[in-house]
């Protein structure tokens, strides 16, 4: 029977709570009782159906600021689950749920951290605060972005922020996510002119004649990326066209596409040159824009020092830094002039079925944030 620690059993208590985006189903108020008897304020901030939490212990600077979500996507079927999704069961060193690594597993490591850290240091230096949504894997229209604004809107300033999303590839903290690429997402119709199939001349294939320019599009090179980022990359994710019958050419054509972009290039810049592209193609279409994130990048300073001093001395080996996947609400935090880093458990099962994470990596995790704390905020 694997022993449960004080992580691992708050790790279990939130993944019993089926919150599934933008539903919080009361994680937030759980965490936020345990960080009010740490000597927290407490600060729940609701817009529209999303639920917030800030947090903050201290009023000096500097400010170091966990940040995470306690939303999770949905289950998909859960009779190929190997468990109930939701019974956060341990077999073999694995608790197995969905958000067991993304995120509520790194959530838990973070809270045990703290309380750790304040029962030895209750007078540290500067302040700690914890930033919560339930709205990451969802629009994230309503979620971290809102409190950024709350918090600049009063000169509240984050110095540092590390955010709980699973990071690590093959171990715990051999890697962390040091920035993230931008995202850019495009919603395209190319007119035609719907017609027969046997009288082509009559009409005008939207297919065929996008088909020169999606050719060019996915062959093109927007940026040679840099030491952090690699090449901007372009994606088709979504396309259909026709009636479902055999003998009508369709009048028009839909696609959504999207870009990760580095910080070689920005979003406006991709916007100019995909609309010369269809000009140049002599194409008569519709396009609308999304742009979901800029890229975020911290190269150096102290967040990354200590980070990188706590993984070497809790697990015995150096991290890599990342900028590889795709968004994290890191894009709302890092503008405001925070260093940013992503520091959470393995990536290998985000998302899928059978979701789980090493319960030794859990405590670990905990032990690697409780380090941090002491390198920025200790009085020793």
């Amino acid at each position: 029977m694997t022993s449960i620690s004080p992580t691992l059993a708050l790790a279990i208590d939130l993944i019993r709570r089926p919150s599934i985006t933008p539903e919080d189903q009361g994680c937030q108020t759980l965490i936020a009782e345990r960080l009010a008897a740490l000597g927290f304020h407490n600060e729940p901030l609701r817009f529209g159906e999303v639920d917030n939490l800030w947090s903050r212990r201290g009023t000096a600077a500097p400010l170091l600021v966990f940040a995470g979500h306690t939303d999770v996507v949905p289950t998909g079927p859960e009779s190929a689950w190997r468990f109930p999704p939701f019974a956060a069961q341990i077999e073999d060193g694995l608790l197995y749920g969905r958000g067991a690594a993304d995120m509520k597993g790194g959530l838990a490591a973070m809270l045990t951290a703290c309380e750790r850290f304040v029962a030895k240091q209750p007078q540290h230096r500067g302040s700690i605060g914890f930033l919560l949504t339930s709205d990451e894997e969802g629009p994230a229209i309503q979620g971290t972005v809102k409190v950024v604004e709350c918090l600049q809107a009063r000169q509240e300033a984050i110095d540092w922020c590390v955010i709980g999303e699973p990071s690590s590839s093959q171990r715990v903290g051999d890697a962390v996510k040091n920035g993230r690429r931008g995202s850019l997402n495009g919603y395209l119709t190319i007119h035609g002119v719907q017609g027969h199939v046997a009288y082509p001349q009559l009409a005008k294939n939207p297919i065929h004649l996008f088909a020169p320019l999606m050719q060019q599009l996915c062959a093109e090179i927007w940026d040679q990326g840099n030491a952090f980022f690699p090449p901007t990359s372009f994606q088709i994710a979504n396309i259909q066209a026709g009636t479902g019958a055999t003998n009508v050419i369709p009048g028009d054509l839909e696609l959504v596409f999207n870009f990760r972009y580095s910080t070689e290039v920005t979003h406006t810049e991709l916007q100019e040159r995909v609309e010369q592209l269809l000009q140049a193609h002599g194409l008569h279409y519709s396009l609308e824009w999304n742009h979901s994130g800029y890229p975020f990048l911290t190269t150096n300073g102290s967040l990354l020092e200590a980070a990188q001093t706590a993984i070497a001395q809790v697990c015995g080996y150096k991290t890599e830094l990342s900028t590889s996947g795709g968004t994290s609400d890191g894009r709302f935090i890092a503008p405001t002039g925070a260093q940013v880093l992503e520091i959470g458990p393995l990536n290998a099962t985000i998302h899928k079925v059978n979701e789980c994470v090493s319960v030794a990596d859990l405590d670990r995790l905990s032990l690697i944030y409780e380090r941090i704390l002491e390198l920025l905020l200790g009085n020793n």
